[in-house]
């Protein structure tokens, strides 16, 4: 009976990761649209979160260096028995680790942390103007690419103004740009450019962390009830039809399982429609931190 339900559990979780619409990227690799997020979580419980995530079907995890908790997403990646080339690992580097050889030294970390000889994704966490080093740590993300290190290169947090000089500089296209986004703070200016340049768009804090009623607009909650899903799955769904990569975090794994749940609906025109005009497009919307402000 035990072989049973464990074949069960494999079944369903083979099924949920096939489920996951996959987008390609400028590097020539695929990323999964819909991945677990480990941003606050616990690093003492972050083994066993992720391995949650796993067994559910996640197969694309985020994470970072300044998150403190890479070990544990490490463990629950080689705990796991899931083939390397079926999973999808990101992490960045920090805003301290930008000047000279540290971004090398930072990526070295990383990768032990993480147990991997190379990572999916490797992102410049913040462009930190006011040090004025990003610049120079792109370029070295270009090398890292370079050597197979990071499979793919991109930024996190830059804006159009930050993203310009790091090409002008390099000739060198993020993959990706992970920024704040959800219905009431879109950044069209950041997407236009990205949506220009081929860029894909992570979109973190993707239901607005709580700070605005998003769940109670119209917009939302009449969609919620037409579908019979949740409004967070309303969200979720509108960010991937709009071509948005998320990977919400939760560290409930019923919540991870809803998460994953967006695949057996869609959104109609109309609805998608109305769930943009939320934003009011004067940046009141921003949950965190101005990209310029954070060094």
């Amino acid at each position: 009976m035990a072989e049973h339900h464990a074949d069960h559990r494999a079944d369903a979780k083979r099924s949920n990761a096939g489920r996951i619409p996959s987008v390609s990227l400028n590097s020539g690799y695929d990323i999964p649209q819909l991945g677990y997020g480990v941003f606050k979580v616990d690093p003492a419980q972050t083994e066993r979160f992720v391995s949650d995530a796993l067994e559910l079907g996640y197969r694309h995890i985020d994470t970072a260096a300044i998150y403190g908790n890479e070990e544990g997403v490490g463990r629950a990646i080689a705990a796991s028995g899931i083939p390397r080339d079926e999973l999808f690992i990101t992490t960045k580097l920090w805003n301290d680790r930008q000047a000279g050889s540290q971004p090398k030294q930072a990526l070295e970390e990383s990768l032990t942390k993480l147990g991997l000889d190379h990572v999916d994704l490797y992102l410049v966490h913040w462009p930190a103007p006011a040090n004025d080093n990003y610049v120079h740590a792109w370029e070295q993300l270009v090398s890292f690419n370079e050597a197979g290190l990071a499979r793919s290169i991109g930024v996190s947090n830059h804006l159009v103004e930050h993203l310009e000089r790091l090409v002008a500089a390099t000739g060198k296209i993020p993959a990706v740009n992970q920024i704040e986004l959800h219905p009431a703070y879109q950044q069209r200016e950041v997407v236009a450019w990205a949506k220009a340049n081929g860029v894909h768009i992570e979109a973190w804090g993707p239901l607005g962390q709580g700070k605005y009623d998003l769940f109670g607009t119209p917009a939302i909650h009449d969609a919620a009830a037409s579908h019979g899903k949740t409004p967070a799955q309303v969200v979720l769904r509108w960010h991937l039809q709009v071509g948005n990569i998320v990977f919400p975090k939760t560290v409930n794994r019923d919540r991870m399982a809803e998460n994953l749940d967006l695949f057996d609906f869609e959104l109609s025109d109309d609805e998608v429609a109305a769930i943009t005009a939320l934003d009011p497009g004067d940046g009141s919307g921003r949950v965190g931190t101005h990209p310029n402000d954070l060094n």
